[in-house]
């Protein structure tokens, strides 16, 4: 029963869709500016990179927050059955913000709030994610493509998990499968949802990050 609040917990605060509601308190609509999406990243264009990373840490909260809870009803350490439910609760916050109740269900496209499921998966998600974030840190820094670097992010971080797995001998795919069947499905889930980015890319009409 607890797990099953949170979860619904959950896909409400990953539904809130802070992207606009930051923009309309500034008066404009950030789906009719830019790229149209409700993320941090389009926000920035609309408002600057002050309110772009205010939205981008709002996103990574909403579903850090229930991950953080949902740890505190497991047992140390977790079973297999646990593990599942508590990927439910992330998956349910990363399913708000990219179907949003709140905003006729066309919300963002995940990134931000996965990157909060993966902190708060601590430790198998939270090691991979920092891995991850240097991989994305590298190619927006050398190319400028906060896209690319998402999509390239998302390849590396369940590559980081496997390698994780055979490395650590308390870590083993016989508890650890469901995070690995999860991991894998990332990339496919930001790939999708940066479909028309990548056409944008190929074609060279991508907005890179301004170097400051």
């Amino acid at each position: 029963m607890s797990f099953a609040l949170l979860i619904i917990a959950a896909y409400l605060l990953g539904s809130v869709p802070f992207g606009i509601i930051i923009a309309h308190a500034h008066g404009k609509d950030l789906r009719k500016i830019g790229s149209g999406n409700i993320g941090a990243t389009n926000l920035s264009r609309a408002l600057g990179r002050k309110w772009g990373y205010i939205c981008f840490a709002l996103d990574v909260a909403k579903s850090l927050v229930p991950m953080l809870v949902a740890m505190r009803l497991l047992s140390l350490p977790p079973t297999t059955g646990e593990l599942l439910l508590w990927l439910a609760v992330g998956v349910a916050a990363i399913a708000g913000h990219i179907f949003p109740v709140f905003a006729c269900f066309k919300g963002g496209k995940g990134v931000a709030t996965s990157f909060g499921v993966a902190l708060g998966l601590y430790p198998y998600y939270t090691v991979c994610a920092a891995i991850a974030f240097g991989a994305w840190l590298i190619i927006v820094l050398i190319w400028r493509y906060i896209s690319l670097g998402s999509i390239i992010a998302s390849v590396v971080f369940p590559a980081a998990l496997i390698g994780l797995i055979g490395a650590k001998p308390d870590w083993t795919f016989a508890q650890l499968w469901p995070l690995l069947i999860a991991a894998t499905l990332i990339p496919i889930m930001v790939i999708a949802r940066h479909g028309q980015n990548i056409k944008r890319i190929i074609a060279g009409t991508e907005d890179k990050v301004l170097k400051r």
